[in-house]
């Protein structure tokens, strides 16, 4: 390695919003994170379920009431031809 160009690296403790601290390394003397591996919905298990409703479904589902509501528009009788 070529001396004295790679950062000073101190360790810290990062401090999350939900309380949980923990030690690492940087180059910053301190370190604040809104979410950590503690509270992060990913880790933690809690994320929110998504429904398993297709695209298809989900459509027919949000126009099926328009569908029923539209006037049904009848055809003119034919014209003949002279």
């Amino acid at each position: 390695m070529k001396p004295k160009i790679h950062p000073v690296l101190h360790e810290v403790t990062v401090h999350c919003q939900c309380g949980n601290e923990f030690q690492t390394r940087s180059t910053k003397k301190e370190l604040r994170v809104e979410v950590c591996g503690a509270c992060h919905a990913f880790y933690t298990g809690k994320q929110r379920e998504m429904t398993v409703t297709g695209r298809v479904e989900k459509f027919q589902k949000k126009y099926a009431k328009k569908a029923e509501a539209a006037p049904v528009v009848e055809e003119a009788p034919a014209v003949e031809a002279q």
